[in-house]
This record gives structure tokens, C-alpha cells and sequence, in this order.
């Protein structure tokens, strides 16, 4: 009760049966509300969320998100966890990613931004990476340790790095 009501002080709106095992570190950037949890979530550990300018977290309900999971958000990229999903340990969620042009420092870059969706009924591995622009469709499986950056198919079994269909659920 205490971390939700924390929560709610910073600006993120948190629905019911809201659950947390762990400690969430926040780095909201913003004026606006723009980090949403909603009914029976359970984070069942630490987390790390991170939004920035228009950047928008969106947590549907049924979710769970294991310990160590990292979700950032920033400028006009947003992410959507929809319902009945589980996030793996150390899972990482960026709606951005650093440019890397040569004419350019590295220190100079900037960052391009996407949405990523995942939608419902979807399950990611201990150590996975979902990159910009990546929609898990519904039912998609991502194995331990893929980084994930093209959207995969319904009710489909993606393992490695890239991450590619293996199979499908059945």
C-alpha cells in the first residue's frame, strides 16, 4: 500500500489489486501522467521505469512483471503491455535507440523512437531485449535471452539473437 500510494504521488495512476514485491526506481521527465498501471498487476520485484517528455507507459490488466525488468520511454515513443501477460526477469523495454551515423560523435547522435506493443496473452524469457517499433502479436512466446527487433506472429515461438519463429503454440 505504501509503494502505490508513493506511486501515485509521483503522477502514475495505479488501478486494483495492484501488487509489488520489490523496489520501483522512477526517472519520470514530465508534466504530464503519462505512466499507467492498471487492475491486477503484480511486479514481483524490483523495476526500473523510465519516461521522458511525451513518453507513455501503459500497463494493461492481468500483467506480471518478474524482478529486474527495465521500461523506457521517452519523446513520442510508447509502450503498451496488454492483458495477461508475463515479463521475464531482466527483460528490457526501449521505445528508443541510439543513431549511429558516421558523420557524427558518438556523444552527438541522438535517439530515434517507436511504439512497441505487446499484445495480449504474450510471455517473454529471463533476459530478454524488445527494441523500437517491435509488436509482439497476441500469444507470441519469446525464448530466454532474445533480442527482439521485428514483430513477431500471433501465437507464435521466437528464441534467439535476432530473435526468428521457431514454432507455434498449438
Amino acid at each position: 500500500y505504501i509503494i502505490k500510494s508513493i506511486l501515485v504521488l509521483k503522477g502514475v495512476k495505479v488501478g486494483k489489486n495492484f501488487f509489488i514485491a520489490g523496489t520501483p526506481k522512477l526517472k519520470i521527465r514530465t508534466y504530464q501522467k503519462n505512466i499507467e498501471i492498471k487492475n491486477n498487476v503484480k511486479i514481483l520485484g524490483d523495476i526500473d521505469l523510465r519516461t521522458r517528455e511525451n513518453g507513455k507507459i501503459i500497463i494493461n490488466d492481468n500483467v506480471t512483471i518478474e524482478e529486474n525488468c527495465r521500461i523506457v520511454s521517452a519523446r513520442d515513443g510508447k509502450i503498451f503491455i496488454e492483458k495477461n501477460c508475463i515479463i521475464g526477469r531482466n527483460t528490457s523495454i526501449n521505445s528508443n535507440s541510439h543513431k549511429i551515423k558516421r558523420e557524427y560523435l558518438i556523444m552527438q547522435q541522438g535517439f530515434d523512437h517507436e511504439k512497441v506493443i505487446i499484445e495480449d496473452d504474450c510471455w517473454t524469457g529471463i533476459n530478454s531485449v524488445i527494441t523500437k517499433g517491435v509488436t509482439l502479436k497476441k500469444g507470441s512466446i519469446i525464448g530466454a535471452s532474445s533480442v527482439v527487433n521485428k514483430s513477431t506472429e500471433e501465437y507464435s515461438i521466437n528464441v534467439g539473437a535476432p530473435c526468428t519463429k521457431i514454432n507455434e503454440r498449438k
